[in-house]
């Protein structure tokens, strides 16, 4: 089961909305992270409500039960109602944590790869994003999370920490992962634009959380 988390976590806004189910109803999916996702669909569901969020990757389904975390009825009719509401995922069905993190490491290694595309000297993040795949020996072996954090003067801060959000000005992520390939990552967050970096704390999010939901 996922740990039940109050705290605001990375989502990844869709270019192209991901059609799925909420509790059967036909729902679009404008936003997705590791821990929620805000669906725009009809009707009206309530603070606390509990729902099933269900949609396809890969041919495969993914399915979260989850709680409202907030929602808005945007638009009126006279028979019905249009809301946007966030949700939080509770607890995932079958493997669908699995397949979530496949599909946001592969949507945001294609955005870094883009933003890469015009820019010198970032390696290969976003082709072969280092925290999706890594060796168990090392993660059984590693615990703890750790911080990396730019300063003004565009140096790098390297700290453990225990707090999993991701801050502002750097990522956090697990403290198994290969100092080489963070050093590919600092550097591609020096190069990023904001929306670049965003993507880079969120992937940095799938790493951490394999950590804290132990």
């Amino acid at each position: 089961m996922l740990k039940h988390d109050r705290r605001i976590f990375q989502r990844l806004r869709l270019a192209r909305p991901i059609l799925g189910l909420l509790d059967g109803q036909n729902a679009l999916i404008l936003d997705l992270g590791v821990a929620g996702a805000f669906v725009e669909h009809y009707g009206i569901t309530t603070h606390n409500a509990r729902l099933r969020l269900q949609f396809r990757w890969h041919t495969e389904n993914i399915e979260f039960v989850c709680e409202v975390a907030r929602t808005q009825v945007v638009r009126r009719s006279a028979t019905n109602a249009l809301s946007h509401t966030g949700v939080r995922f509770v607890e995932p069905v079958a493997d669908s944590e699995a397949r979530l993190h496949d599909l946001m490491a592969t949507f945001v290694g294609n955005l870094l790869a883009s933003q890469k595309a015009n820019a010198n000297g970032i390696g290969h993040v976003g082709d072969d994003l280092p925290l999706t795949e890594v060796g168990g020996a090392r993660r059984a072996r590693v615990r703890g999370l750790v911080s990396y954090r730019l300063r003004a003067d565009g140096t790098w801060r390297r700290s453990s920490t225990t707090d999993p959000r991701q801050p502002d000005d750097g990522f956090t992520v697990a403290a198994y992962e290969y100092e080489a390939d963070l050093e590919v990552l600092c550097l591609a967050y020096e190069k990023a634009d904001e929306e670049g970096r965003r993507m880079i704390r969120l992937v940095s999010e799938l790493s951490v959380r394999t950590v804290t939901l132990r």
